[in-house]
C-alpha cells in the first residue's frame, strides 16, 4: 500500500513538472516572439536612418559640387548675340501668366538651365541673373542681331553647350564680357531693323494682286518710296503709330536716324526688297505703321500731307504693316563703347567677327521662312485688301478701324514693341 502511494505522488509530481515546463516553455516562446518583433521593428527604423543619412550624405555631397562650380565656373556679366526666326512664337519676351504662349526668352532661359550655365533655382525668377533684353519683338517678329545681358557660369565651350538645347531656329552666336552694371535695354544707343516685303506692296491699288510673281518695281516708284521714308527722319511725336499713346506724352517723340529701301531682288521667282530703319528706340508697332502708311500712299489710298499730319495733335488712321518680314537687325552700343570698349579691359560690343555666322543664319532660317510664309499664306496681299477701310482724311477723332486696330494691339501689348 505505501508502495502505491508512493507511485501515485511520484506521478502526480511528475505531471506538475511537465506543466511547469510547459508554462515556461510558452513563456520562452512569448518572449522570443517579442524579441523577433523588436528586432524586425528596429530593422525598418536603422533603414529608415540610413536612408535620411544616405540623403544627407547626397545633399552635402551636392552642395560641395556646387560650390566647386561656383569657384571653377564663377558667374560674370555678358552680352550673348542672339539670332531667332520669330514665326510660331509669340514674340521674344516671356509671359509667366501666359505660359501656353511659348516666346523666344522660354526657349532661351530653358536651355540656359540644362546647359548649367544658370542655377535651375533661377530659372523662373531671371532677375536673379540681371537678365534684360535689349528690344522686346513682337509676334512673329524675327531678329538676327538681338542681345541680351545677364549674369552666367562662364565654363568651357559656353556657347556651344547652350546651343545644344535650343531648337534650331534660335540660336546664340556670340558672347562678351561687360562691366557689372551694365544692362543692354538701358546701354543701347540705337536700333535697325529691316523689313522684307514683296515689291507688289508699292503697286498701285488698281493692280491685279493676283500676278504678285510677274510684278516688278518701276526705278521711279522706288524713288518715290525713299522719298517718303526719308521724310521720317529726325524728332517726331509719332503717337498716332502706336496704341494708347496720348499727343501729349513726351515719350512718344522719337528720334529716326535713317530710313531706306533697298534695290529689288528675285527670290522663288517674286520680287522682293528690304527697307532698312535705324533709331534711338522704337514703339510697339511704330515700325510697321511707318511703313504701313507709306505704302498706303504709293498705292493711292492716302495722300502724302497724311504723314506730316500723323505727327500733329489730331488722331490719324493708321494702317499696320504685317509683322512677318520684320527683324530686328542689329543694336548699338556706341556710347558703352566709347566709354569701356577701349580701357584696355573690356571688349567692345561690335559683331564684326561674327557677321558671317548672322548672314548664314539670315539665309538660312529668316528669309527662307518669310519668303514661304508668304507665298503660302499670303499676308501682305491678304493685308492691302483691307487698305481700303481706313480713313485717312478723318483727324478730329479715332475712326472704326483705328478702336478695331486699338483692340488688337492692347491685346498684344503684353509682347510689346517691333
Amino acid at each position: 500500500m505505501f508502495k502505491i502511494r508512493q507511485l501515485l505522488s511520484a506521478l502526480f509530481n511528475h505531471r506538475l513538472t511537465l506543466e511547469r515546463n510547459g508554462g515556461l516553455g510558452k513563456l520562452f516562446c512569448i518572449m522570443s516572439e517579442a524579441a523577433i518583433d523588436e528586432q524586425q521593428t528596429a530593422k525598418p527604423l536603422k533603414r529608415a536612418h540610413e536612408e535620411n543619412e544616405d540623403s544627407a550624405e547626397k545633399l552635402q555631397a551636392t552642395k560641395k559640387l556646387k560650390a566647386e562650380d561656383e569657384k571653377k565656373y564663377p558667374k560674370k556679366k555678358v552680352v550673348l548675340l542672339l539670332a531667332y526666326s520669330g514665326k510660331g512664337y509669340y514674340g521674344m519676351q516671356r509671359n509667366p501668366t501666359a505660359t501656353q504662349f511659348r516666346t523666344i526668352e522660354d526657349e532661351l532661359v530653358t536651355s540656359l538651365v540644362k546647359s548649367g550655365c544658370i542655377p535651375e533655382n533661377h530659372g523662373d525668377d531671371m532677375k536673379k541673373m540681371s537678365f534684360q533684353r535689349c528690344a522686346r519683338t513682337d509676334k512673329g517678329v524675327s531678329a538676327a542681331g538681338q542681345a541680351v545681358s545677364l549674369k552666367v557660369r562662364l565654363m568651357e565651350d559656353i556657347i556651344e553647350k547652350i546651343n545644344e538645347h535650343l531648337p534650331p531656329q534660335i540660336r546664340v552666336l556670340g558672347l562678351k564680357r561687360v562691366t557689372q552694371g551694365f544692362n543692354s535695354k538701358n546701354n543701347c544707343d540705337a536700333r535697325t531693323y529691316c523689313y522684307m516685303l514683296p515689291t507688289l506692296a508699292f503697286s498701285p491699288k488698281d493692280n491685279d494682286i493676283g500676278s504678285i510673281a510677274a510684278f516688278r518695281l518701276e526705278p521711279e516708284t522706288l524713288e518715290r518710296v525713299n522719298r517718303l521714308f526719308a521724310s521720317y527722319k529726325g524728332t517726331h511725336n509719332f503717337h498716332n503709330f502706336t496704341s494708347q499713346k496720348a499727343a501729349s506724352d513726351p515719350s512718344a517723340r522719337r528720334y529716326i536716324i535713317e530710313m531706306l529701301c533697298g534695290e529689288p531682288f528675285i527670290n522663288n521667282n517674286t520680287q522682293f526688297a528690304v527697307i532698312t530703319v535705324k533709331g534711338q528706340s522704337f514703339m510697339l508697332h511704330q515700325i510697321r505703321k511707318m511703313i504701313g502708311l507709306v505704302i498706303a500712299v504709293i498705292k493711292g489710298y492716302a495722300k502724302e500731307d497724311v504723314i506730316e499730319r500723323s505727327w500733329g495733335q489730331d488722331k490719324v488712321d493708321v494702317p499696320k504693316a504685317p509683322g512677318l518680314g520684320l527683324v530686328l537687325e542689329k543694336v548699338h552700343f556706341d556710347r558703352y563703347n566709347k566709354r569701356f570698349g577701349e580701357d584696355g579691359l573690356h571688349e567692345r560690343l561690335e559683331w564684326d567677327q561674327e557677321e558671317e555666322a548672322v548672314k548664314a543664319f539670315k539665309e538660312a532660317h529668316i528669309y527662307p521662312s518669310i519668303v514661304e510664309t508668304e507665298r503660302d499664306e499670303g499676308s501682305m496681299v491678304s493685308w492691302m485688301s483691307t487698305l481700303h477701310i481706313h480713313d485717312f482724311e478723318a483727324s478730329a477723332k479715332a475712326t472704326d478701324t483705328k478702336n478695331k486696330d486699338q483692340k488688337q494691339d492692347n491685346a498684344e501689348e503684353g509682347n510689346a514693341s517691333d
